[in-house]
């Protein structure tokens, strides 16, 4: 059932948190995306973070809408980074406003 999808860009043996600002919520197939934007600690810049989420199809059995984040929300997201070290990664769980959002991958 996951032979099409590979994870191996994703360091699954870390979390990182993000908490930022939701610019936009992606809300497609074959998966959801959230443009979260975050104060960097090193420089005190605004950086985007692109953060892949699971189908439509299976968030919305957890619990998501397609307005589970509307831009200008504050989120908190935890994901699993990127090995390479850009500014992206896999969805583990997010908090929307102080509320969790349903489950992050189905």
């Amino acid at each position: 059932a996951f032979a099409h999808h590979s994870f191996a860009m994703f360091d699954n043996q870390k979390n990182v948190t993000l908490d930022g600002t939701v610019k936009e919520f992606q809300w497609t197939n074959p998966h959801s995306w959230i443009q979260l934007v975050v104060k960097d600690p090193a420089t005190g810049k605004e950086v985007e973070w692109s953060i892949e989420g699971g189908s439509p199809n299976g968030l919305s059995r957890s619990g998501w809408k397609r307005t589970s984040l509307k831009p200008g929300d504050k989120a908190v997201a935890v994901i699993h980074p990127l090995k390479d070290g850009t500014n992206g990664g896999s969805l583990v769980s997010v908090e929307v406003n102080g509320v969790k959002v349903g489950g992050a991958r189905s």
